[in-house]
């Protein structure tokens, strides 16, 4: 003897709630993600300009923060600027190689210049070769610059890294307003902050 499926009034009503209730779930999901990506990673985190030990220019694209490192150096925060160089071997972006030649032999008798190849290629290797600069040379306070979108992660990562102050600096660039860039860029900093939890400083 066979079973046959009664599709009635209640199945119906109880698929409606089942559907109602998962996009509700969906909903409040997306509306989290928007939300917090929008106060961490879209927001301005940079912190108040102040004299430091070093300035350090973490690798990304060649939008500028290399120079905007020298100029803060020029200006008088620091005397010292690290420049992170993770595509040394590759063409990153056009005109990259000639310029990172640029910088990395911009040093002056008053502003020394140090480009580097972080072990890892990754924030985390970044923090780990500054926080050796800084006992080697007694630092105790640096200047980090990022995209903007980076600085939140980024303080995270140098806090299990350097021992000292960190001052956050945003490069003063346009970051657009695209909303496939920003869900993109949302996406990508929540799964480097749930790694820089994972893997600490070690």
């Amino acid at each position: 003897m066979g079973f046959m499926l009664v599709s009635g009034p209640r199945a119906r009503t109880r698929r409606r709630r089942l559907l109602f209730l998962a996009g509700s779930v969906v909903l409040v999901c997306a509306i989290t993600f928007a939300g917090v990506g929008y106060q961490l990673f879209y927001r301005e985190h940079q912190d108040p300009l102040v004299p430091a030990d070093a300035i350090v220019v973490l690798g990304g694209e060649h939008d500028g923060r290399e120079d905007y490192g020298l100029r803060l150096a020029a200006a008088g925060y620091a005397d010292t600027v690290v420049i992170s160089n993770p595509y040394i071997n590759d063409d990153y972006n056009r005109g990259g190689r000639a310029l990172m030649e640029r910088v990395c032999n911009a040093g002056t008798p008053e502003i020394e210049v140090i480009c580097f190849d972080p072990d890892p290629s990754t924030t985390r290797g970044e923090a780990m070769f500054v926080q050796r600069l800084a006992a080697e040379r007694g630092w105790k306070s640096v200047i980090v610059i990022s995209w903007r979108y980076h600085l939140v992660r980024a303080r995270f990562i140098f806090g299990q890294c350097f021992d000292g102050d960190v001052i956050m600096r945003s490069v003063p660039r346009d970051y657009g307003r695209s909303p496939i860039f920003w869900s993109y860029q949302f996406a990508y900093q929540y799964g480097g902050l749930a790694k820089a939890v994972i893997l600490g400083c070690d």
